[in-house]
């Protein structure tokens, strides 16, 4: 078993990205959050040491030039719960465990990586969830992939969505990480500038996103 990482997401031309920070920063700006978080999301992922892959939402963003460092994996088609059914289930297939993040967490560390690694290598069932302050979740993985019924019965985006998403896998060994701020309006941006250099050890890119966070809000004040 040596689980794996799937980093979730958009293409931008493709897809709308960030539309609730584009709304007051503009879509050039959601953009470019996009582009940086997704770029430092990528390189925490690798310094891991874990397989990591891009969960691409669309087909045709399969071949776009953003996504050709990594080995790419399509979300396939439905919605949330159904793209991550899809991505998991080919994760645990290939190597056994599977761990999901979304493109928006640059503040993540190789630690967290590595603990919900470790976690899953074992015999029995075993999930790890990385809890978001809005209650949804910033990560998920286990070592067994839940029946896509299960995924599909969750409300997501909402305040009660890890709870719920706890209650519908209905498994008893869960290992819980450190809750993070995932951005997703402008009011998240000084709350995500502090949790990034709360980093221990930063990357280039994380130090980069932080200079673009504080330009970004000294312009809004």
């Amino acid at each position: 078993m040596n689980p794996a990482i799937a980093i979730f997401v958009k293409t931008p031309g493709l897809s709308p990205v960030k539309t609730r920070l584009g709304a007051s920063h503009g879509n050039g700006a959601a953009e470019a959050w996009h582009r940086l978080a997704s770029a430092c999301v990528q390189a925490t992922a690798v310094a891991a040491g874990l397989p990591t892959y891009w969960a691409v939402a669309e087909a045709e963003g399969m071949e776009h030039e953003m996504w050709q460092n990594l080995p790419r994996l399509a979300q396939g088609e439905g919605g949330l719960g159904q793209r991550m059914a899809t991505v998991h289930g080919e994760l645990v297939r290939r190597h056994g465990a599977g761990i999901l993040i979304g493109a928006d967490l640059p503040q993540i560390e190789t630690g967290h990586l590595r603990a919900a690694a470790r976690w899953l290598i074992a015999d029995e069932p075993r999930h790890v969830m990385g809890p978001a302050c809005d209650g949804g979740f910033w990560l998920f993985g286990a070592n067994r992939s839940p029946a896509v019924e299960t995924w599909e019965s969750v409300r997501y985006s909402r305040a009660d969505t890890a709870r719920e998403f706890i209650k519908a896998v209905n498994a008893a060994a869960w290992e819980m990480l450190a809750p993070l701020t995932d951005l997703d309006q402008a009011e998240d941006l000084p709350t995500v500038l502090r949790e990034l250099e709360a980093v221990v050890h930063p990357t280039e890119c994380q130090l980069e996103l932080a200079r673009w966070l504080e330009r970004r809000i000294e312009r809004a004040a």
